[in-house]
């Protein structure tokens, strides 16, 4: 018995790596376009309902498409309803595990998942074939998932363990509607130990499969071991919100109502279903073929899923109003502050999902930078006291938060390239620290074009008004080139050569520019103009080219 003990714990270990190994080489081999399709495809409730289905379908882990979007709600990237859509697309996607189970249970999985394994890992170490490694690792996942299953399989059809399990049922049966609530905790409590409603649905499947091989068990045993294990299912809908708990643990009031969302939905499809225990079960033993308790369980799974998202989907608007009164709004932080906090259960389900993440934080560090631009282009125009006590206040403060973003998106970004990702997720990292940095001393350099244009209306310097109007333009070369890389680093693409030999005659300009209004000032100086005001001229030259120069240096790194 000890043996089979151990025989069940490493079937189960195969099974869940296996479902893990699939997820990552699936995530892997898609790069980051599977998470940019969550953040992106959740226009409405049914296109979020869709955008769920689909992903957890592909990547097999309604519990990483879940973790990805409380993170993504975190970030600002989904808000808390469209985010309602994408929950319950998951929790259907989620059911296809089953079906995949189950039509495996009709012949002998079991001996081609040694094979399977096999062929994925002689691709996966084959270095001509390095380009799709997440591909291959996805084929040695479905080996493993079907070595484990086999394995499950053959241990509940051990005499002694099918007894048991038998037994059990029949004794938790005598216990009437007690016996519902043994089932249910049974599946809360193994699914939130295992983190996969998946992987419950299979250890179930599993069990049905061993017990209606011919000769196994009567048709009574397997009526009622069908209704315990339909119980267990709808268990294990509630245990496969923990992991929508501990991503939501330290995340802001968004991302833990969509927690709420996640948990409030399971236990109250569960309860509605429990209510209705009797036809619902009917419902299933109807529309399922033949009398085959496997593919029951399937349907009962994907059923139960459907009815419940049938029920809420009309409601999306009331859920998420709902959820923002249960949970109230977060206490007002400081407006210059800046946090970033790395998901570690988002680490583990997604890694490439923290990637697309620091990604929209270098978006809106370039936002920061673009803004600091606009203020210093109004400050020019303006040329008076008002930029004093506004625009130079607003660039010195969103100054210090680059800063801050600079110092924890680098810390997030060397995290990030600790964890198992794809090459192009590695190069982007890569990539997204070297913008920052650039993006930094542009924002560096504004700051001291600020202080300078500050200090010339303070003193009340006296500049000729063409002169002094001659550096709108050069100050306009510079913006330019700023929002050209601006929009490639948002979406972190790469410039064609095209695109980089715009940006060279940009920077060219600048340069061309700054020689000649330096040539100017040098010819009023020596014409006796006011050495202060000269000096501060082409301090501010000097400035702006050198943001000029920044920007072409983060051209450089796009190319």
């Amino acid at each position: 018995m000890i043996l089979n003990i151990i025989n069940f714990a490493g079937s189960l270990c195969f099974l869940l790596y296996g479902m893990k190994l699939m997820s990552d080489g699936i995530q892997k081999s898609a790069g980051q376009k599977l998470q940019a399709a969550l953040a992106f495809m959740t226009g409405n409730r049914f296109v979020g309902l869709l955008t769920g289905c689909i992903l957890t379908m592909i990547i097999q882990s309604s519990g990483a498409t879940t973790v990805m979007l409380v993170s993504f709600v975190n970030a600002g990237l989904v808000t808390v309803t469209q985010a309602i859509g994408v929950i319950f697309g998951a929790n259907i996607g989620t059911t296809v595990t089953g079906w995949i189970v189950a039509l495996g249970s009709s012949f002998e999985i079991k001996d081609y998942a040694v094979p399977i394994f096999g062929l994925g890992y002689l691709f996966y170490i084959l270095k001509r074939f390095k380009s799709k490694e997440g591909f291959w690792l996805a084929i040695m996942g479905f080996g493993l998932l079907f070595f484990g299953l086999g394995g499950l399989s053959d241990f509940f059809a051990e005499p002694q363990v099918k007894s048991l399990v038998i037994n059990f049922i029949n004794l938790v049966n005598n216990f009437g509607l007690i016996s519902y609530a043994i089932g249910l905790f049974i599946g809360i409590f193994l699914t939130a130990l295992i983190h996969s409603s998946s992987a419950m649905s299979a250890i179930v499947i599993g069990m049905a499969v061993a017990m209606s091989k011919e000769g196994n068990s009567t048709l009574q045993e397997l009526e009622e071991f069908w209704r315990f294990g339909a119980v267990m299912i709808i268990g294990s809908s509630i245990g496969s919100t923990v992991d929508a708990i501990l991503a939501a643990i330290g995340a802001n009031a968004n991302a833990r109502r969509t927690a709420a969302v996640h948990v409030l939905f399971n236990v109250a499809t569960v309860i509605i279903v429990l209510i209705f225990f009797k036809p619902f079960i009917s419902f299933v033993e109807l529309i399922s073929p033949g009398n085959n308790i496997v593919f029951r369980i399937s349907m009962l799974n994907t059923v139960f899923k459907v009815i419940g998202t049938i029920i809420f989907i009309p409601f999306v608007n009331q859920i998420s109003k709902f959820v923002s009164i249960l949970i109230k709004d977060d206490k007002e932080d400081e407006a210059n502050v800046y946090r970033l906090e790395f998901n570690e259960r988002m680490a583990i389900e997604s890694p490439e999902g923290c990637v697309f993440r620091a990604q929209n934080e270098v978006k809106h560090f370039s936002d920061k930078v673009a803004q600091m631009f606009d203020e210093l282009q109004t400050g020019f125009s303006t040329f008076n006291s008002d930029f004093v006590t506004g625009g130079y206040e607003t660039i010195v403060k969103i100054e210090d938060y680059c800063d801050q973003m600079n110092e924890q998106l680098t810390q997030y970004l060397v995290r990030c390239t600790h964890l198992h990702l794809s090459d192009e997720a590695k190069d982007n990292a890569a990539l997204m620290m070297q913008l920052i940095a650039e993006m930094e001393a542009m924002a560096d350099g504004c700051l001291n074009i600020a202080y300078q244009l500050k200090k010339a209306i303070e003193r009340e310097m006296k500049f000729n008004k063409e002169d002094f109007d001659r550096l709108l333009p050069y100050f306009e070369l510079a913006r330019q080139l700023m929002f050209f890389i601006y929009k490639n680093v948002a979406r972190i693409q790469r410039l064609t050569p095209e695109q980089f030999q715009f940006a060279s005659e940009l920077e060219q300009q600048i340069d061309d520019e700054r020689k000649a209004l330096k040539k100017l000032a040098r010819s009023r100086l020596e014409s006796g103009g006011d050495v202060r005001s000269e000096l501060l001229y082409m301090d501010i030259i000097r400035q702006i080219e050198k943001i000029g120069d920044r920007c072409f240096d983060a051209a450089g790194d796009l190319r």
